[in-house]
């Protein structure tokens, strides 16, 4: 995967913006991602770098961290809402986009409204996703969070609990390969000068609702059902304050636009193409049998804290080149990687297995072990990337191996029967979000 160019822009009070343009389509769709952001290390992560994908087919996507944030300058204070808000008209000169879409996510949309309401002539339309004009609740509206899981999440943030972090932001990815030290390594290289605890205690101030009268652009609004800190009270109130607005409510958890599969990914960006084209893509059928195997390192998390992010990314590389070369003596084609995780898929599931174990002995040499899970079913094909309830079995049993341990459904350990590859059942499990209860078997 080769991220796209970081370009800068200079804002009128000295700041450095860095932004990307990608995509090949007609609309200009520029977006800040809300609280933390991190151009380059968000496409590691597939989940984003599907969303990315999906709306650069229809749009010029340009992206851009918030000054204080990710790739921009950092600074030695919280930023004000009105300097926040005045990057995004400074992105848009840089990208020469005289009116575009704008897109935030939570507080992002936040300041994408209230661009829309002070430049209503840059502005097309807009999207907010997962956004309340103002956080603190009150008896008069139904506005505001659940204060107590926001401050749950804020202390989450400061004391670098991962766990209670993504129990809150990204429940349904929480076990999932790879991504918990992708998202601890995004988080901690997103915000730059101050923390992102102090960061959310600014953002308690803000209060937009007297500008909403002025956003004459069309707004998408949407709110995700289950969204364990802004309630769908919170969207329904919003698109109802709102002169012209449509409200879209997406099954799922979480609150953050990647806290969910692949397959949320995509309901959004539908949601979006058709907002802004009137038009939505076809349904995806392309489905094929095939076998994933998960792996990702075994307390990834605390031998990170341990090395330092510099002598961990080194670490990380020599991983990853080991693991790639059993792919290649394999067959195995790489669909994926997020942190140190890994996903590919096999047209074997005995060569599946056969790469897991080499790769564990492999990466072993360097100090680190691994776990690996194997899953043979339909998946879907989708630009490159494979979706649908096998992938999710296979990273499911992945997570309940051990260092050094292949984990198979039942499934694969019945397609190898004769091939010499012996099993000890592992019991019966949940699998979460996954019907019925799956047996897993360890191949030794």
């Amino acid at each position: 995967m080769t991220t796209p160019e970081t370009r800068y822009t200079l804002a009128p009070d000295g700041v450095h913006i860095a932004y990307q343009v990608t995509g090949t389509g007609d609309l200009d769709l520029v977006l800040m991602q809300g609280t933390v952001s991190h151009l380059e290390i968000a496409w590691e992560d597939a989940n984003l770098r599907r969303l990315f994908d999906r709306l650069g087919m229809f749009s010029r996507l340009i992206r851009f961290d918030r000054r204080g944030m990710g790739m921009s300058d950092p600074l030695d204070a919280i930023p004000t809402f009105d300097e926040q808000l005045a990057d995004f008209g400074t992105v848009m000169d840089a990208a020469r986009c005289g009116r575009a879409t704008v897109v935030g996510t939570t507080d992002g949309g936040v300041l994408a409204l209230s661009f829309a309401a002070a430049h209503p002539e840059r502005v097309s339309s807009v999207v907010a996703f997962e956004t309340s004009p103002r956080l603190i609740p009150s008896p008069d509206d139904d506005f505001g969070v659940d204060f107590e899981v926001l401050q749950r999440m804020a202390s989450a943030s400061a004391a670098i609990d991962l766990d209670a972090h993504l129990s809150i932001v990204a429940p349904a990815r929480k076990d999932e390969p790879g991504f918990r030290s992708w998202f601890r390594r995004y988080i901690r290289s997103a915000s730059s000068g101050f923390r992102i605890d102090a960061f959310i205690r600014g953002q308690m101030s803000w209060d937009i609702r007297d500008r909403l009268s002025d956003v004459v652009a069309p707004v998408l609004v949407m709110n995700r059902t289950g969204n364990t800190i802004l309630p769908m009270r919170n969207a329904r109130a919003l698109a109802a304050a709102l002169p012209d607005a449509r409200l879209v409510e997406i099954d799922g958890t979480g609150t953050t636009i990647f806290a969910d599969d692949v397959d949320d990914v995509d309901d959004i960006a539908d949601e979006i193409e058709g907002f802004l084209t009137g038009t939505r893509p076809p349904p995806r059928h392309d489905r094929v049998l095939t076998t994933v195997l998960f792996t990702d390192v075994v307390g990834s998390t605390q031998r990170a804290a341990e090395l330092g992010d510099r002598s961990w990314r080194d670490l990380l590389e020599r991983h990853h080149r080991l693991l790639r070369a059993e792919l290649d003596r394999f067959g195995g084609q790489e669909v994926h990687t997020a942190g140190d995780g890994f996903l590919a898929t096999f047209d074997s599931p005995r060569r599946a297995i056969e790469c897991a174990r080499a790769a564990a002995s492999a990466i072993g040499s360097i100090g680190l072990d691994i776990r690996a899970g194997v899953h043979t079913g339909e998946v879907e094909l989708s630009d490159g990337e494979v979706q649908g309830l096998a992938v999710h079995i296979g990273a499911r049993i992945s997570a309940l191996a051990g260092a050094g341990e292949v984990f198979v459904s039942s499934t694969v350990k019945d397609l190898v029967v004769g091939s010499g590859i012996d099993f000890d059942e592992r019991g019966e499990h949940e699998l979460k979000g996954v019907p019925g209860a799956w047996r897993v078997f360890a191949a030794v």
